[in-house]
């Protein structure tokens, strides 16, 4: 009903502006469809109908803001306005001019060695990063596929992981088919920062360490290693006879060469600041081959996660002769690994890319496990269209699929059936702003807030959670989710009513008082209202929300759409493929987009050092 009354005010709202001989701007697209995703990596997939334009930039407000309205006043019917600042957190700072306070605070956790005080400094952080309504969270994940009953062995860590080698299949098949998304934006370890990225690479890629079947950190190219008694030195034995791919040794060496490549400014990877905590970082970074077994790096300070770290996909090694003698390696780091026969030193070799339809990986015989891989070869479908790989898996063409169609997932629930999984993940799905977005422009920061702010408080995530997610989704109302570690041996937040940072259910209990908060926000940003409730035709609010295709972001988009329209707020929605999406959003290409964070390792400092100004992950451009 409440969807139904906010599309009804929606088509008055239209109508009396059409009367009165404005017109509205943009259109939703809608065309196509697609799969699933988010990351620590963020992650989606994408479909080839998706638009090609780029996300318009909405026109700023009709009025420009200034002190005068910051400070307070009457608006046109002689009520008071309150002041903007005065809505705001104690914790509020400027995400523009004043980020640098955000990025010393994380360094200051970086360093800290007095875990306790850490975890005091890492709300701090949270606190200022929720201020200032740039990050909307939605949902905490968690993940969902399907697997036929006759496979066996493939599982996933909680940070969204799937490793496939030790899979086995009873059909008397050695070929697992697979989809997991549509064409990946990086194969490159160093330079992936998506879900579906980090699974192709650590099938195909061994770090030092990897995660067992029980989510637990395990040596892979690694025996292990010895720690010197301040934290700070680690020297680290590889097992004996590694091998690439190619059949040549692979050494500590080799190592050496891939953390350096992706710490380094040249190489512009998303995660280059996972190695902020080495000293040296970022050019000059502190780890050495000592001979062919033998690596050793040195921290700032203790990192109670660093076998995580040597897990990830960032600290993978890459072969130097291979990288650099792809023509115009220097410009395109990536460029060594985007076609098939690439060198690697995982499980499974890439033998086969038809780009956007398919890839075949084949067992590598020189891998240190080799003799586990009963799955010689796994084939990847390619596709961001989650109808149509639901129907692949059910015509028996697919063993696993990473992706269900949000309109199957109530019968799937009601039929119990076996092979639906639904697994949990430490992560938040999101909305965010681009802190840079034309449709602050006149603002000042505050009023820019309240704006933001006034969004958050008319989204109906209780809809979202029961009638799009539908498998048990917590409503969010923080950035880091519920059960992370607080690196402390707690655990950060444990209550989704008690701890964050606004009432998650609120619009569902008070529906009035909840909208005439949010009115309340936007009379402070600068904004008139009619009688009814709705944005005055003098100080309209048109904006582009960006997604990949997948249906249930397209179904969440819709939602939000219809909750934001209650006030008059027009909002188009723009479809991109998920490689274009990905770029976009990293370039700060849009007005407001979908988000996703799956966290890398089960400290909150993954939640909070991807919004330093640096970044690559910082899709809001905060401090920029």
């Amino acid at each position: 009903m409440k969807k139904f009354l906010a599309l009804l005010l929606a088509l008055v709202m239209v109508l009396a502006m059409a009367a009165c001989g404005s017109t509205g701007t943009g259109t939703t697209n809608s065309s196509g469809a697609a799969t699933s995703g988010d990351s620590g990596s963020s992650s989606g997939s994408s479909s080839s109908a998706a638009t090609e334009s780029k996300p318009t930039e909405a026109p700023a407000p009709a009025d420009d803001g200034g002190d005068a309205e910051s400070a307070g006043g009457e608006d046109e019917g002689g009520e008071d306005v309150p002041d903007a600042a005065s809505l705001l957190s104690d914790a509020f700072i400027d995400p523009l001019a004043d980020w640098g306070t955000y990025d010393a605070l994380v360094a200051q956790i970086k360093s800290e060695t007095d875990f306790a005080h850490r975890t005091e400094l890492m709300h701090q952080a949270e606190d200022i990063l929720m201020s200032n309504g740039c990050v909307i969270p939605i949902y905490y994940y968690n993940d969902i596929y399907m697997q036929k009953d006759y496979v066996d062995g493939i599982y996933s860590n909680p940070f969204a992981t799937k490793f496939f080698m030790y899979a086995t299949m009873s059909n008397g098949s050695d070929t697992l088919r697979i989809n997991l998304s549509s064409e990946p934006d990086y194969l490159d370890p160093a330079l992936n920062s998506s879900v579906d990225g980090a699974c192709l690479a650590a099938n195909s890629f061994s770090g030092l360490y990897t995660y067992n079947a029980d989510g637990k950190t395990v040596p892979a190219c690694a025996e292990g290693y010895e720690m010197s008694e301040d934290g700070l030195t680690y020297t680290v034995t590889l097992k004996s006879g590694l091998k690439w791919s190619d059949g040549s040794d692979l050494t500590a060496a080799d190592f050496e060469y891939a953390w350096k490549r992706a710490s380094a400014d040249d190489t512009a990877a998303d995660y280059a600041y996972m190695f902020s905590g080495f000293e040296g970082y970022p050019n000059e970074l502190a780890v050495t081959a000592l001979d062919d077994t033998t690596l050793q790096f040195t921290l700032i300070a203790p990192c109670a996660y660093m076998e995580d770290l040597m897990a990830f996909p960032t600290f993978y090694p890459v072969k130097q002769e291979a990288v650099e003698s792809y023509a115009g390696w220097q410009t395109s780091p990536g460029g060594w690994c985007t076609d098939a026969g690439f060198v690697s030193n995982g499980a499974y070799i890439c033998t086969g890319w038809n780009h956007q339809v398919s890839m075949t990986y084949e067992k590598n015989p020189y891998w240190y496990d080799a003799d586990k891989v009963t799955v010689e070869k796994i084939e990847y479908m390619l596709s961001a269209d989650d109808t149509a790989i639901y129907a692949a898996y059910n015509a028996g063409d697919l063993d696993f699929a990473d992706t269900v169609p949000t309109d199957e997932i109530a019968s799937l629930l009601a039929s119990a059936n076996p092979e639906f999984h639904i697994v949990d993940e430490l992560g938040t799905y999101y909305v965010a702003f681009n802190a840079k977005s034309g449709i602050f422009n006149g603002k000042t920061p505050e009023q820019a807030a309240c704006m933001r702010l006034a969004f958050s408080k008319l989204i109906d995530r209780d809809y979202i959670c029961e009638n799009i997610g539908q498998t048990g989704q917590f409503a969010a109302n923080a950035f880091i989710p519920l059960g992370m570690a607080d690196g402390n041996g707690g655990v950060f937040k444990s209550s989704a009513t008690e701890q964050g940072y606004f009432d998650a259910y609120a619009i569902n209990e008070d529906y009035d008082g909840t909208v005439e908060e949010a009115i309340t926000l936007l009379k402070a940003a600068g904004y008139q209202f009619n009688d009814d409730g709705t944005l005055s035709a003098e100080t309209p609010i048109q904006l582009t929300y960006l997604t990949n295709t997948t249906s249930g972001h397209i179904a969440i988009a819709e939602s939000i759409q219809q909750d934001l329209a209650v006030v008059g707020i027009e909002l188009s929605i723009e479809q991109q493929d998920w490689n274009v999406f990905l770029e976009e959003r990293k370039a700060g290409n849009f007005d407001f987009a979908r988000e996703g964070w799956i966290a890398d390792f089960n400290d909150p400092i993954n939640m909070l050092e991807m919004w330093t100004t640096v970044s690559g992950n910082n899709d809001c451009q905060f401090g920029r």
